[in-house]
């Protein structure tokens, strides 16, 4: 059976509307996607909690604020290069606002120390929320306004501009969902066993529900 130009002209005709129906529709849900930068300490802990957020698409675990071009976790935790442990949360805009993810994060830390979190010290693990403009600025600005009144004690959390976010590499993403093999002091573990054991000795949990009680919203859930 052969097949006429006009067969073919409306068959080619089909294929162009459906790629175009599919790249306005891929241009759409860009447009309801934004990106926040957090620090919060140990990035696992902040990437395991944020992926449990209804509109969060994906937290991905790296390095914000520093000097030092695509650094390592050795170089960051060694210290110097400035960088601290960031998570980068993209988020769905019609589903979940930016300034709820900044309520939550602020009562996921302990935002009234510096010099790190929990048992993690250091520059590389304190915290920060870092923004890409003065409307951006306001809302964390904001955020760490009503959470200071919230809480009545003063919050160290700084406000800073995020320059490049660099991504951590394959071996710190997901971390606490992996069932990779890791040595810890425990003996042979899963990675997600060895994020449980880590989370809990480092008293993340406890501090962050002695401080903020009801208002934690992930102690005790991850």
């Amino acid at each position: 059976m052969m097949i006429g130009r006009r067969e073919i002209k409306a068959a080619m005709l089909a294929i162009l509307i459906a790629v175009g129906l599919c790249v306005q529709a891929r241009m759409a849900a860009a447009e309801t996607r934004e990106t926040l930068v957090v620090a919060g300490g140990c990035f696992w802990c902040v990437e395991a909690d944020f992926e449990k957020v209804p509109g969060v698409l994906e937290a991905e675990s790296g390095f914000a604020g520093g000097t030092v071009a695509n650094p390592t976790y050795k170089q960051v935790t060694r210290g110097g290069t400035g960088h601290l442990e960031a998570v980068r949360i993209t988020f769905d805009v019609e589903k979940v606002t930016r300034e709820r993810l900044l309520h939550l994060f602020l009562r996921s830390v302990d935002p009234t120390v510096a010099g790190g979190q929990f048992c993690d010290r250091g520059e590389s693990y304190t915290t920060a929320i870092f923004v890409s403009g003065p409307a951006e600025k306001a809302l964390a600005e904001g955020a760490l306004a009503e959470a200071e009144r919230a809480l009545g004690q003063s919050i160290v959390t700084p406000v800073r501009h995020l320059d490049t976010f660099w991504p951590a590499d394959s071996y710190h993403q997901d971390y606490y969902k992996s069932h990779g093999i890791v040595l810890t002091r425990f003996g042979p573990r899963q990675k997600a066993s060895a994020y449980t054991l880590y989370r809990k000795a480092c008293g993340r949990d406890a501090r962050v529900k002695a401080l903020w009680g009801g208002a934690a919203p992930f102690a005790g859930h991850s």
